[in-house]
């Protein structure tokens, strides 16, 4: 009995070793979970439902068979996936959460989320985050021909890489004041996310009204790049295991 939380794989036909390891992934370990929630970036560039590439109908062939096989998946959209949308959700059988989605497992109340919404020190992120996901503006960019979306998308992605080489590692972390009132917000003790790739556990200190301290958590899933990493929920524990490609 157990639940899987994975982020940040960046699939893409240019790391077929990373496709791979993915759909053994889901038939050597998600198959024995009661549920997988991927929160954001399986993909590495998403530009429409309607994009015609082949690992696009893969990936939703193997989820569904997933859900067929009584394992439901739930995703929360990244920084690079957020246009994904009710087609392929369908598709693929995946159930679309919000940004930022409170689940109770085995007697746990967990908030999740991607994380990049916590990364408030990145001003000008924020400030992009703002305009891409403006409801407005991503109609008329699906509105666009395919081609000319492909286009933009690559354009920004080259600029996001130039800016992100510029920018010191302490921005592009989460703000821990930022951390500390979504806890408080929304009265858990458990949090997970992904975006920052930086996997591990922390332990934060709140101070509380019914008594002086309150001990929380915050679980941080890193990006399939050298190495995989997965957060398993079960009833006793909640851990991060870190497993080669």
């Amino acid at each position: 009995m157990s639940t899987i939380f994975i982020a940040d794989l960046h699939l893409s036909v240019q790391r077929p070793e990373i496709n791979a390891s993915f759909m053994r992934f889901l038939q050597r370990e998600v198959l024995h979970a009661d549920s997988l929630y991927i929160l954001g970036d399986l993909f590495d560039t998403w530009i429409g439902d309607d994009d015609p590439e082949p690992l696009h109908r893969q990936v939703a062939g193997a989820l569904k068979s997933l859900h067929q096989q009584g394992v439901p998946c739930y995703f929360i959209h990244g920084n690079r996936d957020f246009l994904i949308g009710k087609n392929f959700a369908a598709e693929s059988k995946m159930t679309l959460l919000a940004q930022e989605k409170i689940v109770t497992l085995y007697g746990r109340k967990i908030l999740l989320l991607h994380g990049d919404t916590l990364c408030i020190d990145d001003i000008a992120y924020q400030r992009f985050r703002r305009v891409v996901h403006n409801p407005v503006i991503q109609r008329f960019f699906l509105w666009l021909p395919f081609h000319l979306r492909y286009r933009i998308a690559m354009q920004l992605r080259h600029r996001s890489q130039q800016s992100n080489s510029d920018k010191s590692k302490t921005i592009m972390d989460v703000n821990q004041q930022a951390v500390i009132d979504a806890l408080q917000r929304y009265h858990v003790d458990w949090m997970i996310h992904g975006h920052t790739h930086r996997p591990a556990v922390h332990s934060i200190e709140l101070p509380i009204t019914t008594s002086p301290i309150k001990t929380v958590h915050r679980a941080v899933l890193g990006a399939w790049h050298n190495e995989a990493s997965m957060i398993k929920v079960s009833p006793e524990t909640i851990e991060l295991i870190r497993f080669p490609l």
